[in-house]
């Protein structure tokens, strides 16, 4: 069963790659005290995540911070790797933080995990936007499809 408003996030590490190379980030380390806004991409590169999930947070991060949020992170089960080459050529600002669930521990633990394997790319992470508030979620919108609704950074403002 998938995870829902109330829960609290499991305990998970993610992957991320800045100017002193990898490191850990913990489900804890990321949300314990803080108000923090998760969105979660199918992958990089892809176009409904570059062109049409992205750009909303890209665009109003400093609003989503203005709310009261200490983070902006998109989880994505790509590479470490490949999130900073989707950094660098999608201009993505440091103040959203690039989480990878490459071994989708992350999307497992939390039941939102989506089989696109028809479309050659396996099982991914679920396209959502949570808002987790000292580990406690409460927002949550899971898109249906392949549309960005209620993940999109203006359901994310109007939840806060």
């Amino acid at each position: 069963m998938a995870i829902q408003t109330g829960d609290q996030l499991p305990a998970c590490t993610f992957k991320t790659l800045g100017p002193e190379g990898m490191s850990d980030v913990s489900t804890k380390e990321l949300t314990s005290g803080k108000k923090v806004v998760l969105f979660a991409v199918p992958g990089a590169f892809t176009p409904t995540c570059s062109d049409h999930h992205l750009p909303g947070f890209i665009d109003r991060v400093s609003e989503i911070k203005a709310k009261g949020v200490d983070t902006v992170a998109c989880i994505s089960t790509n590479d470490a790797f490949v999130l900073n080459a989707w950094r660098q050529q999608r201009s993505i600002p440091e103040d959203i933080v690039l989480l990878s669930d490459g071994n989708r521990e992350f999307s497992e633990a939390t039941g939102l995990v989506l089989d696109i394997s028809a479309f050659g790319m396996g099982k991914r992470s679920a396209r959502y936007a949570a808002i987790v508030d000292d580990g406690k979620v409460t927002y949550l919108g899971v898109e249906p499809g392949r549309e960005v609704g209620v993940s999109g950074a203006d359901a994310v403002l109007e939840a806060l």
